[in-house]
């Protein structure tokens, strides 16, 4: 058509809120890794930083990454050597160490692991007995013969248990009244860890309490209207803020993790497993490596537990072309992308955007086994253009599976069918005042060029009027659709185009417009928007122009608003200035001037006859090198300030020779006293003598 918008006016739709599309990792986050987590200097900040770095790359299974293992591995060597370092840096380090591998012995684990349970005994706070259980549960993880096993499991885990509250969150300390859900997080974790480590079973009760613990956590969850469930961390205190995202991380690795070592079920409700899912992932990829890692690493956690995996359902494209006969296709994967189980997908409701009313479908998608998708060969019949929200079911079809993945019921996704409107029936006419009388009439061709030339008066209405239908014959109500009228002089006017079912009409009566219009007679284009982000073919299109003539306005009308300024001319190069200066004065001939010169010179001269007439003689003139010197410099200094007045005659200008010569006279200040004065003791010692 015409000029077709380069775009689909996207912004204009309104998402149904319950609707949204959640998608799996994919290659966008292992671009985002390579350059959010490469070092800038060949080695991380620490060995923290280093290992949120190496674990999202673990995670995302980036074959390119850093070669830092040389640099990195002789820190953790040190860290994990020195008697001082405290409990934090030797997690740290063992977290490094489990990925990278770096070369230590048996009896360096061991006498770590002693140490360790030393701080586990002595911990005072929830974060002693994170970094120190942890530490045990890593050492173990790397060097199986060295003994981390705690004797005592059963008092550290009351110990632990003691610190949590009522809501499921946990304190920092005995000290600290509040509690944090990030705390909570590594709470469940350092239990997780206890068990591992027990020597002997953990009493079954305190693992009862910790999953009502879980159970009271989970209910305070957050949601939002998609479907997403998060936990908000209300503390901020000395150990920083915590965002959502960190919060809810932390609390995921801790319920897996303590699912994982107590083998117990937890009885969590699918629906919120698979909408922490849907939090993480609508996260889409984050600014920054810290959020980054946090979630990838809540993702792993839920994509290898034992309490319920989730499975997403996401659509390649959420834009369907009924003029290109697109296939609807959805794939199924779990949080990483990887495989899902033998399942099927069917396509329950589909519910026109802006209405209740559903279409019931209930049909199954058909399976591409070897695209890994589902489709739909040919969309419902009664699907026009427009947006519609699709609800989807995943069937396990393994009853195991139910017991192992969370497919959280219907799933409502968003989706744009796009087709070609017919645009027809359109015309542009200039009416007398009761529109019954047409005095111009002619019909436009809104799929071309069109230069329509019309003119009116104050008392005469303009009519523009067209058809816009649907790709299935339906009438068709674009988002867009606007008819602007634009003055010689720049002042626009935008008026909606209304409709009535198929047909869209505006009739503009220019008597009621003339103060609107400013009382400005003369040309004003006429140009046409109509656009939808379904519409295939929106168009903005130049109609032409006409010539209005209005009255001459009264004293007190209202004046056209002052035109903004074009930044390009507000702050773009400004025009060259050229001066013109003013033509020298003429200068008498070089002889005159030679002449007057020799007469300025001729009483110097003078001057220095009449001293050697005189026979002036100098002996008074300072024999010691130091006042000789400075009689000289003061005589140097005379000579120079004659020198400055000639200049000042010859280039200078009054400013730099008052500049300069107050340099001299200070100069000639200091000289000049330091020799009378040595002119005056000498005259003293000859009157004394």
């Amino acid at each position: 058509m015409g000029k077709v918008l380069g775009f689909l006016i996207l912004a204009v739709c309104t998402l149904i809120c319950e609707a949204a599309i959640f998608k799996p990792i994919s290659d966008s986050h292992r671009s985002a890794a390579l350059d959010l987590l490469t070092p800038k200097d060949g080695s991380y900040e620490s060995l923290e930083v280093t290992y949120k770095a190496l674990r999202s790359f673990e995670i995302l299974g980036t074959g390119k990454q850093p070669d830092i293992k040389a640099v990195t591995c002789k820190s953790v060597v040190d860290t994990l050597r020195s008697p001082s370092s405290a409990s934090k840096d030797l997690f740290q380090a063992l977290r490094v160490n489990r990925i990278l591998k770096c070369e230590l012995n048996n009896e360096a684990f061991a006498g770590i692991a002693s140490r360790l349970k030393d701080n586990v005994n002595s911990a005072g706070s929830l974060l002693d007995y994170y970094y120190s259980v942890g530490s045990l549960v890593l050492i173990e993880g790397q060097a199986s013969e060295v003994d981390v096993h705690l004797g005592g499991a059963d008092s550290v885990f009351r110990a632990i248990k003691a610190l949590s509250q009522s809501d499921g969150r946990w304190r920092y300390s005995s000290n600290n009244p509040e509690s944090s859900t990030f705390a909570a997080g590594i709470a469940l974790e350092s239990l997780a860890g206890v068990i591992s480590l027990a020597s002997s079973e953990i009493d079954r009760s305190l693992i009862s309490l910790v999953k009502n613990d879980i159970s009271k956590l989970l209910d305070g969850v957050e949601k939002y209207d998609d479907g997403a469930y998060y936990f908000d961390e209300k503390l901020v205190d000395a150990h920083g803020y915590q965002s959502p995202l960190s919060a809810s991380s932390a609390v995921v690795r801790g319920i897996t993790a303590f699912a994982i070592a107590s083998d117990e079920d937890l009885n969590l409700p699918g629906d919120k497993i698979l909408g922490l899912a849907r939090f993480f992932l609508g996260v889409g990829i984050p600014g920054n490596a810290e959020d980054l890692f946090y979630q990838l690493d809540a993702l792993a956690s839920l994509e290898n537990n034992r309490v319920s995996i989730p499975l997403i359902l996401s659509l390649p494209t959420a834009v369907l072309s009924l003029t290109r006969k697109d296939q609807l296709k959805v794939n199924v994967n779990t949080v990483l992308g990887s495989a899902a189980p033998s399942l099927s997908v069917k396509l329950k409701q589909i519910f026109s955007s802006g209405s209740k009313d559903a279409s019931i479908i209930d049909q199954d998608l058909k399976f591409d086994p070897e695209n890994a998708v589902h489709f739909l060969d040919v969309l419902p019949e009664n699907i026009d253009a427009g947006s519609y929200i699709f609800t989807f079911e995943i069937v396990l079809q393994n009853p195991e599976d139910k017991k192992i993945y969370a497919t959280g019921g219907r799933t409502k996704v968003p989706i744009y069918v796009t087709g070609f409107v017919k645009v027809d029936h359109a015309e542009v006419a200039v009416h007398d005042s009761d529109l019954g009388n047409v005095e111009t009439q002619k019909s436009l061709d809104l799929a071309g060029a069109n230069t329509i030339s019309l003119s009116a008066n104050h008392l005469q209405k303009l009519r523009l009027s067209f058809q816009l239908t649907s790709p299935l014959g339906n009438a068709f109500k674009p988002h867009q659709a606007f008819l602007k009228l634009r003055h010689e002089s720049k002042v626009e006017h935008i008026f909606v185009v209304g409709n009535s079912g198929k047909k869209f009409e505006i009739i503009l009566d220019f008597l009621g417009l003339v103060e609107k219009f400013f009382y400005l007679s003369g040309r004003y284009d006429i140009q046409l928007t109509v656009g939808d982000a379904v519409m295939e073919n929106s168009f903005f299109q130049h109609l032409g122009s006409i010539e209005l003539d209005l009255p001459e306005p009264p004293e007190k009308a209202a004046r056209p608003p002052p035109q903004a300024v074009d930044a390009s001319s507000r702050f773009g190069p400004k025009a060259e200035i050229s001066h013109i200066f003013r033509a020298p004065e003429k200068r008498p001939p070089k002889e005159l001037s030679l002449t007057f010169l020799a007469l300025v010179l001729l009483p110097f001269v003078g001057f220095l006859v009449g001293l050697l007439r005189l026979q002036v003689n100098l002996k008074n003139f300072p024999k010691a090198s130091a006042p000789a010197t400075f009689a000289i410099l003061f005589h140097l200094g005379i000579a120079a300030v004659l020198s400055l007045y000639l200049l000042f005659w010859l280039k200078l200008n009054l400013f730099t020779t008052l500049k300069a010569l107050g340099f001299l006279g200070i100069f000639l200040m200091f000289v000049g006293h330091r020799t009378l004065a040595y002119l005056a003791s000498s005259s003293a010692k000859l009157k004394s003598a």
